[in-house]
């Protein structure tokens, strides 16, 4: 087999393999045929085309701040305790100051020392006499440092935001920071907009803490609430319970949750299992309450406080509290995507409904046929045969830029109709710049395959130029634009490097083996 039927056949192979993958999007909402046993993915379509919503969300970042004051409390207290100095108080008094009481003006300089160790970022910023005659001194968050954790928080909050719609099942979402503390969301093909909001919103902290058994409810209602000790309420919001402060354990430390089905009620239930730090720890608290009742908490709220028979080992548990198994799903994606590091507001919803995006399908279609139609009438006419085949090409090239996006999972959007209209005048352009070196060839006296490889050899460079350059600009605009410019950017370059392929070597290929196998003595261009 000589070098031309070799890349005979490598062509088809490319052609046909680009029309298996293309064939799904052709259908559009029809069912594959029966025994379909070629890839099923399908040309997915953005939010202006499909519908869905549109939500902008702002990451109240200064809670970030916060949050970590209240850690550096947690923490300070247990140093401060180690290195024997006696405490009244240690808590967060503003968003970004940390007030800490000591008991004796003689430890001041001891709590200065650890401090200035563990916490270089906290500045002393007051020094004042508590009524019992200690110290009360108070620390305030380095700006730098603030900033830092709000930055931080918003980052954060996006990858968690990009976890959590991943395994809600939203294809192709568009996740976009925007200034210091916003998100543009866009959810294409969202049928339940209500329950999208809960899940991205919801700040999924999961807490282990033990009951306080020692003193009763009621008095802790009617204000004798002992210390180290706070009321919280189950989920349902009315069913009061005390529990010591400490945390035990937090979500931080899970590697998985699932929604698994009790087979007695048929009732969901969340089954969760500890990495091996969280493992590890898990079987020493519930070795230390054996007896004692674990409340499992999320968001403040308990879902429930089992009673501890015995120590639990190989780092798992249940969440139990009479979930649905909507409730129970979307409960586990957040625990597997991670709890926000702080609460995310919708500050702007809108809902593009699909009759918009079947509009613009329309007129997209439309204007791909009209512009089709003029550019294949005016190449048959001015090229002749030659013309034709440049033609086949362009139906070629939009079968396999279907392909490459369909295989590549990509979105279709309206800007990206644009590029496809745009792909359609472009993936001639090779061919004319082709075609003109060969009649000027022919003028020249050459023979058709002498003018043909002239021909194709000339005008190689002016080809490559003028594509690489739009490509290079369409590769900026992915790069550096937001939505529908990325949509416009993807068709736009994907549709180049197809039309390369279809005009540099599936027309060259056929102009070569009409010349070689049939030695005509003329080309009709």
């Amino acid at each position: 087999m000589n070098k031309l039927k070799i890349r005979g056949v490598l062509i088809l192979l490319v052609l046909v393999v680009g029309l298996i993958y293309a064939i799904p999007s052709f259908l559009g909402k029809t069912e594959l045929p029966q025994g379909w046993i070629g890839p099923k993915s399908k040309l997915k379509l953005g939010l202006d085309l499909q519908g869905g919503i549109h939500l902008v969300l702002k990451v109240d970042s200064i809670k970030a701040v916060g949050s970590r004051l209240n850690s550096i409390a947690a923490d300070l207290k247990t140093q401060m305790i180690n290195d024997r100095i006696h405490y009244g108080k240690v808590a967060p008094s503003s968003t970004d100051k940390l007030l800490v009481e000591l008991r004796s003006k003689d430890e001041y300089d001891a709590l200065t020392k650890l401090v200035t160790d563990s916490y270089p970022f906290l500045t002393e910023t007051n020094t004042d006499t508590t009524p019992e005659g200690g110290t009360a001194v108070t620390y305030q968050m380095k700006a730098d440092e603030a900033q830092k954790i709000r930055d931080q928080a918003v980052q954060q909050a996006l990858e968690t935001i990009r976890n959590r719609i991943d395994q809600f099942g939203v294809s192709e979402p568009s996740i976009i920071p925007e200034g210091k503390e916003r998100i543009i969301l866009q959810l294409p093909g969202i049928t339940d907009p209500e329950r999208a909001k809960k899940l991205i919103g919801r700040t999924a902290v999961l807490e282990f803490k033990v009951v306080d058994e020692e003193h009763t409810v009621g008095s802790a209602i009617q204000g004798d609430v002992p210390q180290g000790s706070y009321i919280a309420y189950m989920k349902d919001g009315r069913q009061p319970i005390l529990l010591k402060q400490q945390t035990v354990m937090t979500g931080d430390m899970l590697s998985d949750a699932r929604v698994s089905i009790k087979s007695t009620y048929n009732e969901p239930y969340v089954s969760i299992s500890f990495n091996k730090e969280g493992g590890r720890i898990f079987e020493r608290v519930t070795s230390e309450n054996v007896g004692k009742r674990l409340a499992i908490l999320l968001d403040g709220k308990v879902t429930s406080a089992p009673v501890i028979r015995e120590a639990i080992s190989g780092g798992s548990a249940i969440i139990e509290g009479r979930f649905t198994m909507e409730e129970a799903t979307d409960l586990a994606i957040v625990l597997r995507a991670g709890s926000l590091p702080a609460p995310v507001d919708i500050m702007e919803e809108r809902t593009v409904g699909p009759s918009l995006g079947s509009d613009s399908i329309h007129m997209g279609i439309i204007a791909s046929l009209v512009g089709g139609l003029l550019v294949i009438i005016f190449m048959g006419v001015y090229y002749k045969f030659s013309g034709m085949l440049a033609n086949c090409a362009l139906v070629c090239n939009i079968v396999l830029l279907t392909a490459v996006m369909a295989a590549f999972h990509a979105t279709l959007t309206v800007p990206g109709i644009a590029g496809i209209v745009l792909t359609i005048g472009m993936a001639v352009d090779a061919n004319v710049l082709v075609f003109e070196r060969i009649r000027e060839e022919i003028r020249l006296g050459r023979s058709p395959k002498m003018a043909m490889d002239a021909g194709y050899s000339n005008a190689l460079s002016s080809v490559l130029d003028s594509n690489i350059t739009t490509l290079i600009a369409g590769v900026v605009l992915f790069q550096f634009g937001t939505g529908p410019i990325k949509g416009f950017a993807v068709t736009l370059c994907v549709g180049i490097l197809t039309s390369l392929f279809t005009a540099l070597i599936v027309v060259k290929w056929i102009q070569e083996w009409i010349v070689t196998s049939k030695k005509i003595e003329r080309i009709s261009i």
